[in-house]
């Protein structure tokens, strides 16, 4: 019988994969590009590719998303999950590092003709294990809105509570009170007022207050919160 442990251990080869998500239209979007090679010619794929020797995950990461978007747009990014099932990859084993982009609603990065936004609710077909990966970054990111300062990194730098709560209901793909969300945010003070008020809209009303998030980098607020759906009725 063969000793398995006097093999030859097969190497995997790693790259580094970007799920980068924005608030477009009212809809929380994720930034994907066309594959023009095999395998999965056509399909669209998460940005990102092999590791260089002499860089780190996060310094590959950023050099392979410079050449999708302007990386400068990024608010927030951090690590989000690696993979390393056999089956993964099409003709290696192929180890997967995947990170969490976040880029704020107001800004639009210029893309390259393969590359588009996609709402996150109804992806085109991914290649390899992309879709999973993708949607495991829209549940960090809704997970974290519970209970981090992680809004800062999606919402304009000011901004009214109203244009707030739509940003908070498309990342978190549920309706979200105007009143309980200021409510929740002042009382943790994630919030502060900058003075500014913007102009009433077609309905009328009185002007509204800006606000911007007090921090801007990630800050963990309540460790036990949890932004539930509206309940029926309440």
């Amino acid at each position: 019988m063969v000793d398995p442990t006097t093999l030859p251990r097969p190497r995997a080869t790693h790259v580094a994969l970007a799920v980068v998500l924005q608030v477009r239209d009212a809809e929380l979007q994720v930034l994907l590009w066309e594959r023009a090679r095999q395998p999965h010619a056509g399909s669209w794929s998460l940005p990102g590719g092999f590791l260089s020797p002499d860089e780190s995950l996060e310094e590959s990461i950023r050099r392979h998303l410079a050449d999708k978007v302007d990386v400068r747009e990024l608010s927030h990014l951090e690590q989000l999950d690696t993979r390393g099932a056999a089956a993964r990859g099409a003709e290696e084993w192929q180890l997967a590092t995947a990170y969490l982009g976040l880029v704020p609603a107001d800004v639009d990065p210029a893309l390259p003709a393969d590359t588009a936004w996609h709402p996150v609710d109804r992806l085109p077909q991914l290649a390899f294990d992309h879709e999973a990966i993708a949607l495991a970054g829209r549940e960090r990111l809704r997970a974290k809105l519970s209970y981090t300062n992680v809004g800062f990194a999606l919402a304009p730098a000011e901004f009214t509570i109203s244009q707030l709560r739509e940003v908070y209901a498309a990342a978190l793909g549920h309706a979200v009170s105007a009143t309980n969300l200021q409510r929740v945010l002042l009382r943790r003070r994630l919030l502060e007022p900058t003075g500014a008020r913007r102009a009433p809209g077609r309905n009328g009303g009185r002007p509204a207050a800006c606000f911007r998030f007090r921090a801007r980098k990630l800050e963990i607020t309540d460790q036990f919160a949890v932004l539930r759906p509206p309940q029926p009725g309440g």
